[in-house]
C-alpha cells in the first residue's frame, strides 16, 4: 500500500479511535508500522479544552490574539531563576487538551529573564489555538497568559505542531528578547482548496498578546508543511527548519528557509533529504553548542525497517550548511545499544566541569538493540557530554508516561527544558488522562 494512501487509512483509524478527542494531525511524519496513528484530524473537539479556551485570555478576531495579565503582576525578578526549580511531582500543565508541548526560559528579556513559558496546540472546539503558559517558580506551577488565534486555523481549517522561541538577538527590527511562536496552518481544508502554510506570529510583551508576523512556507500543493522550528545561524539570519511533502521526488524531507527580518524568507533548502522516495525525515529539533556547532535531531519513517521513524542527528558548523541532505546522520544509541523511535526532542544543558555542555534526548518509545521496546520507555531521557558522539547515558524522566499507545499523543514531541544551572530538568510530555490528551509538567534533578 502507498505510503500516502496508508497514512490516510491511519488516519481515519484514529480519527475512530478517539472520536471523542480533537486528534490533531501531528503524527504527519510518523510511520505506522509499529500502530502509529497518522495524521488525525483536528476538526473534532474536546469540551473541556473549549471551556479552558475561554477561561484565561481571548483570541482577536483577526490574525494573532489579546492576553491577560500583566507581565508584572504576579513575578518578581528572579522569581522564575534555577534555583527556583525543585523537584516536582507531575500535574497537568493546563485544564484539557493540549498537544505538542514546547518550553522556553527568558535568557534575552531583561527583568522578565527566568520566567518559564509554555506552548500547546489546543482544539479549541475546531478553532485550533495556541495557548501560552508561563510559570514564575521555574516550573512548578503555571497559569495560561496569552492565545494564539488566526482565522487561517478557524473553522475546522486545522492548526498542528507549533514552536516557541525567544530571539537571542536582534533580528531585523525585532529585538533580542522578541517571542515567535509558528506551526503548521491548514491541514484539514478539503484537498481540492488546501495549501498548507508555516504562520509565524510575535510579541513584545512576555506573551500577552500576539501579532501575525508573516507566513514562513506555503505549499505548492495540496500535501503538507509540518514542524516548524527556528534557530539563528552562524550569519545571524532567522533560519525556520520545517518537514515537506510536497516534492515530488521525496514522501517527505527536511528543508530550511531563513531571513534577515522574519518578514521576507528565502530558499527553501534541502537539509535532509533521503533518495528512497518513501523516506520520510522530519520533526527537526535544533540545538547550538557553546562551540559554535549546531545539531539537529530528527527522525526518519521508512518502509524500510531500519528507519522506522528511528531517531537521528546531524551536525553544521554554521546552521544552514548541513552537508549533503542525502546523508541520513547517526543514530543515537545507549552503550548496550538502544535506541529511540518517534518525535524527538533535544535540549542543552551546562554541565560542571565540562566547557561543552551536555545534550539531552527525549523519543516517544525506547528500544532494545533487538527491536524489542525497553523497559524504561515512557520515563528515560538521555544525555550525552560529547556533543552527541559516543554513547548516551539514561536518566529517569521527570513526567512518567503511562500509557503504551504509539500514536499523537504518549510521549509525543515532549518538551525538555533544563535549569539555568543544569542541575535540574523540567519535562512537559502528553499522555491520555481518559479520553483527553493532556499535557503534564514536572521536575527532577540530573
Amino acid at each position: 500500500m502507498p505510503r500516502r494512501i496508508a497514512r490516510q487509512h491511519a488516519r481515519n483509524a484514529a480519527v475512530a479511535m478517539v472520536a471523542a478527542i480533537a486528534a490533531f494531525g501531528l503524527a504527519a511524519c510518523q510511520d505506522t508500522s509499529d500502530g502509529a496513528s497518522g495524521a488525525a484530524s483536528s476538526t473534532a473537539s474536546q469540551d473541556s479544552a473549549s471551556r479552558d479556551s475561554g477561561s484565561k485570555g481571548s483570541g482577536s478576531k483577526g490574525s494573532g490574539s489579546q492576553g491577560s495579565g500583566s507581565s508584572d503582576a504576579e513575578a518578581k525578578n528572579g522569581e522564575g531563576s534555577a534555583a527556583a526549580l525543585r523537584k516536582t511531582d507531575p500535574k497537568p500543565l493546563r485544564d484539557g487538551a493540549g498537544l505538542y508541548p514546547r518550553a522556553i526560559r527568558l535568557e534575552h528579556s531583561g527583568k522578565d529573564n527566568g520566567r518559564v513559558l509554555a506552548s500547546t496546540v489546543v482544539p479549541n472546539g475546531g478553532n485550533g489555538i495556541g495557548a501560552i503558559q508561563e510559570s514564575t517558580d521555574g516550573g512548578a506551577n503555571f497559569n495560561q497568559v496569552g492565545t494564539i488565534a488566526d482565522p487561517a486555523s478557524a473553522d475546522g481549517k486545522g492548526l498542528c505542531c507549533s514552536v516557541l522561541y525567544e530571539l537571542p538577538q536582534q533580528v531585523g527590527d525585532m529585538p533580542a528578547g522578541t517571542l515567535l511562536w509558528a506551526a503548521s496552518f491548514g491541514q484539514d481544508v478539503p484537498k481540492a482548496d488546501r495549501h498548507m502554510s508555516i504562520r509565524v506570529f510575535k510579541s513584545t510583551d512576555v506573551g500577552r498578546s500576539w501579532s501575525y508576523l508573516s507566513t514562513a512556507a506555503t505549499a505548492t500543493d495540496a500535501n503538507g508543511l509540518w514542524e516548524p522550528e527556528f534557530s539563528i545561524d552562524a550569519d545571524g539570519n532567522l533560519v525556520c527548519h520545517y518537514s515537506d511533502e510536497t516534492d515530488p521526488n521525496h514522501s517527505q524531507k527536511l528543508v530550511a528557509v531563513r531571513s534577515r527580518d522574519g518578514v521576507s524568507w528565502d530558499g527553501p533548502h534541502d537539509t535532509v533529504a533521503s533518495a528512497p522516495a518513501s523516506d520520510r525525515p522530519g520533526m527537526a529539533v535544533v540545538r547550538k553548542v557553546p562551540d559554535g556547532k549546531y545539531v539537529m535531531t530528527y527522525e526518519i519513517c521508512s518502509d524500510d525497517p531500519k528507519f522506522s521513524c528511528v531517531v537521528h542527528y546531524r551536525t553544521s558548523a554554521d546552521g544552514w550548511d548541513w552537508g549533503d541532505p542525502a546523508n541520513l546522520g547517526t543514530r543515537p544509541e545507549t552503550a548496550d545499544g538502544k535506541y529511540f523511535r518517534h518525535a524527538p526532542t533535544l535540549a542543552w544543558a551546562p554541565e560542571d566541569g565540562n566547557p561543552q555542555g551536555k545534550l539531552l534526548l527525549v523519543g516517544q518509545v525506547m528500544y532494545n538493540a533487538d527491536g524489542s521496546k525497553a523497559e524504561g520507555s515512557g520515563r528515560t531521557v538521555w544525555t550525552n557530554s560529547k556533543g552527541g558522539e559516543g554513547a548516551w547515558k539514561e536518566i529517569p524522566a521527570p513526567v512518567t508516561v503511562k500509557s503504551d499507545k504509539v500514536d499523537f499523543c504518549p510521549n509525543y514531541s515532549s518538551s525538555l527544558l533544563p535549569s539555568a544551572d543544569g542541575h535540574q530538568l523540567l519535562e512537559i510530555a502528553t499522555d491520555y488522562d481518559g479520553g483527553v490528551c493532556r499535557p503534564y509538567h514536572a521536575t527532577d534533578g540530573m
